[in-house]
Order: structure tokens, then sequence, then C-alpha cells
């Protein structure tokens, strides 16, 4: 099966993208002729909906606000072998689809990302560009090198991928949950250079580099703690049975030298730190084998799909 007969969905979640969504789907449309283009609107306040209905997309909706409850719905309802998914803003580059599609099928894989390359200097505000290499550089010492550019929003999709992703965040941590389930899995995955551009005039961009950057880690140690149990709880209670540690040095000092204990409280609470220490360590080993299982439940729901051919 060739890349042309193939079912091919681009996916474009927009919010307030009345200026740009006709030439996203144009674009589009002209890259990839034989593909169906999805527009979710997610309750926007301009005519975003009804330009790109004239556009000649399909145009569904989500009540629900955030780009990951657009994401989720748009995995679940959409059915295609190869998913393709763009921001609605016009700064990505049409014509690399053919190419990163291609990649996906001959290399057989099952995401690929589209790593940014600033077309001009105001394509990518300074802040957005800092906090993308610092929550990049925390995902690859935490879960993995893979990507550089884990906030992209222009990716391939294979289906596997698709019917199998569990989609839990409300916003743009989507971006990041993304990264990490393949990381989780060892998906076979690539990153691919496409052309960035700045947002053309009248359009206004949705993000917010701090209060979305804290989402964005809040999600990622939300994952950590619950796709690395183990190692979080066990520093929370190395943090823990050290500070025991230095409670008790004084206490036991004292001890050997006058044989009393005349800090009773400050005992009592380092006796308390190191239970909670190793009650900690413990449940870090319990949930380590829960997530083992969770790991091998969300690889057999992968494996129950089945992989796009290109030939």
């Amino acid at each position: 099966m060739t890349s042309t007969q193939l079912r091919i969905a681009v996916l474009v979640p927009c919010y307030n993208e009345e200026a740009t969504v006709a030439a996203v789907v144009a674009g589009f449309r002209k890259a990839l002729p034989s593909a169906e283009i999805y527009v979710y609107d997610n309750n926007s306040r301009d005519r975003t909906a009804a330009v790109a209905r004239e556009a000649g997309a399909i145009v569904r909706s989500e009540g629900r606000q955030g780009k990951g409850h657009v994401v989720r719905r748009m995995f679940a309802d959409v059915e295609a072998d190869v998913y393709v998914l763009v921001d609605g803003d016009a700064t990505y580059d049409a014509p690399s689809a053919p190419r990163m599609i291609d990649r996906l099928l001959d290399d057989h894989l099952d995401m690929v990302v589209g790593l940014r390359i600033d077309q001009v200097r105001s394509a990518y505000r300074f802040g957005h560009r800092a906090g993308n290499r610092m929550l990049t550089g925390f995902l690859s010492s935490t879960f993995g090198h893979a990507f550089k550019d884990i906030l992209s929003g222009y990716r391939v999709f294979s289906r596997r991928f698709v019917k199998s992703f569990p989609v839990l965040s409300d916003g743009f941590e989507i971006e990041t949950e993304l990264a990490v389930y393949a990381l989780e899995l060892s998906l076979p995955v690539a990153e691919l250079e496409t052309p960035y551009y700045a947002r053309p005039e009248g359009s206004f961009s949705k993000l917010n580099t701090w209060r979305d950057g804290f989402r964005i880690l809040g999600t990622m140690l939300k994952l950590y703690r619950s796709e690395r149990p183990l190692r979080f709880f066990t520093a929370i209670g190395i943090l823990l049975a050290l500070a025991s540690v230095i409670l008790a040095i004084p206490i036991v000092i004292t001890f050997i030298e006058t044989g009393l204990v005349p800090r009773l409280p400050t005992a009592v609470l380092s006796m308390g730190l190191m239970i909670m220490a190793l009650l900690s360590a413990s449940s870090g080993l319990v949930l380590d084998t829960v997530t083992r299982g969770r790991r091998e439940m969300k690889m057999l729901a992968y494996l129950s799909q089945p992989a796009a051919k290109s030939n």
C-alpha cells in the first residue's frame, strides 16, 4: 500500500483562528490532495468554523476548552491510517507533510515530529525558545533523549499510536504527554526539520509563556511520579531520612556523653521522619509493580492495532 492509497487525516485544532485557518486548509489540500482535513473548533468567538467550512474542511466542534480535550476527541472520532496533527495558526509548513509521512512509512515509525527551524526571528519568542530548551532537557534527563523540540505542534502519527494513546491532558501539555508516551513504550520515533513561520498579521498566540510553561512542567512531574514511582518516592524517602539523621545526630551525641535524652520531642520527630522515609520507599516499590502492569496493558493496546505498510 503506497502513501497515496493510505487514508490520511489532517487534524487541525482551532481556537479563534479565523485569520489563518483558510490558509492552513488550502496549504494541506495542496500538499496532500487525497487527505481528509478535519478542523475541530474549540469554542471560538470568531468565524473560525465558518471560514474552515468554506475552505473545504470537515468541521466539528469540541465544547470542553483546551487543546488536550480537542486532541482526545479527534483521536477518538477520526478513522485513518496516518494522522497529521497541526495547529491552525499557519506557522507550520504544509509542503513538509509528504516528507514526514514518507519518513513515517519508510522507517516504520509511529511518530514523526516537525523540528521547528525559524524562518524569521520573530517566529519563535525568546521566552518560548528558552522554556522549550529547559523542558526538553528535563524530559531527556528523566525519560531518555529522543527529541530536540518536544513542544512542536506539527506531528505525524501511525494509527497504532493514535488509537492506543490515552490522552489525559487538558491543554497545551498534550505535546509533553505525547513525547512521554512514546519514550515510555520505546516506540520508534523521529524528528524532521521543517520551516517555522511567524504568525500572519491579525493572528494572535493563545500561549502564555509562564502560565503554560508551569503547567507543562507540572505535567512532566506528574508523569514522572506515575511512570517512575520508584525513583520519585525513593528520592522523597532519602530526603526524609537525611532530615531524620540530621536531627538525630545531636541527640545521639548527648546520649553518649550523658546517658540522657533531653530533647524528647526532637527525638520523636526524627523517628517519625525515618518511618515516613521507609514508608515512602515501600510505596515506590509497590507502585513500581503497578506501573509495570499498566505499561504492559498500554503495549498490548498498541500491538492490537495493525501497522501501516508503505508497500
